[in-house]
């Protein structure tokens, strides 16, 4: 289902929020210089003048102020107010992680997972994102668990996955809700649990991440852990799909092609297949191939079905799922003119994705 990927760090404009809140602590901490400095800069970065953002955060990263490396760090790695420079983001993420600063920790540790900058190193990736994730830091907390299960930069254990997504899933961390849920649902560091699942997947979803809709989708359509229900199937496929998932465009086609939740209607079937297969869904490609076969939601047309079934075939994940994908290719290529199948394969070689 869901594929556990790492969250990035903190921008400038999140950074800016936090030290806005903390605006009246600075004053007393560093004092109303320093503090005013802070303040001029977040004011400049809100109204998009990361110029001047930097020349006042850079002399009070210079004196050691923090805060002001980290923000100095990401107006160098997102190349504002300067040129891109993911050495010198780096050489500042240092200098705040060393100071403690949890978001710099975190965003070190990305670099290093990413090879921005430095060499790739996931030890150290992993080490700086538990140096943040013991400060509660929830994007460290629910990158050091997708370490955990991928053993990167630590041996893999799926208990301390399960353990980290949940730290970071309790804070509302909605990329670590979706992977908890994946946990849940595939058995791996926790007991297997359909009905957790869907309740994690339902706290992502429900804060628009579009892996956990489709997933949440998929459950209700299956009766795993809710109710079988393929309204709300529907409904979370789309919300899914409309946010350019591929799995859901796929899945929302099918629903439309079965009536599931839906009223058959071949022609959205098409559409949402297509979608799909557009972003390389194997499975898609194939019955936007069928459906070129078949003439159903679109006119027949053996070229363009030769051709989905071609693209399905060339990215097929395994060899079974190319072998079918070859079969309906090699079965149509024999209802083509030679005329209509050397322009299917001028078409293959020269197709490029939208």
């Amino acid at each position: 289902m869901l594929r556990l990927v790492l969250q990035s760090g903190p921008n400038v404009k999140q950074q800016i929020k936090i030290i806005a809140a903390g605006s009246v602590l600075a004053l007393t901490l560093f004092g109303v210089a320093t503090a005013g400095s802070m303040e001029d800069g977040v004011a400049a970065a809100e109204r998009g003048d990361y110029a001047a953002a930097m020349r006042l955060w850079r002399p009070l990263a210079e004196q050691g102020e923090a805060r002001a490396q980290l923000l100095v760090a990401l107006l160098y790695e997102n190349g504002q107010g300067a040129p891109q420079d993911y050495a010198q983001a780096v050489l500042w993420f240092r200098k705040a992680a060393d100071q403690g600063n949890a978001s710099a920790q975190a965003s070190l540790g990305f670099m290093f997972v990413n090879g921005q900058g430095v060499r790739q190193d996931y030890s150290q990736g992993a080490l700086w994102y538990r140096k943040a994730a013991d400060q509660g830091d929830a994007d460290a907390q629910n990158n050091l668990g997708t370490m955990y299960s991928q053993g990167q930069g630590v041996a893999r254990d799926d208990t301390q996955a399960a353990m980290w997504f949940r730290k970071a899933a309790d804070q509302g961390n909605a990329l670590a809700q979706a992977n908890l849920g994946d946990m849940f649902h595939q058995g791996q560091g926790v007991a297997q649990d359909d009905a957790q699942a869907a309740l994690w997947f339902r706290k992502a979803a429900d804060q628009g991440f579009a892996s956990a809709q489709y997933n949440l989708g998929f459950m209700y359509a299956n009766g795993q852990g809710v109710p079988q229900d393929y309204a709300q199937a529907a409904m979370w496929c789309r919300k899914a799909a409309d946010q350019g998932n591929a799995d859901g465009q796929a899945y929302l086609g099918l629903m439309y092609e079965n009536g599931w939740g839906v009223p058959q209607d071949y022609a959205q079937t098409f559409v949402w297949y297509r979608k799909a297969a557009d972003q390389g869904s194997v499975v898609a490609r194939h019955n936007v191939g069928l459906m070129y076969e078949t003439g159903e939601g679109v006119p027949r047309d053996y070229t363009l079905a030769y051709l989905w079934y071609n693209l399905a075939a060339a990215s097929a994940p395994d060899a079974a799922t190319r072998d079918a994908a070859v079969k309906d290719r090699d079965s149509i290529a024999g209802k083509m003119t030679s005329s209509q199948l050397a322009e299917a394969q001028r078409i293959a070689r020269e197709w490029v994705p939208k």
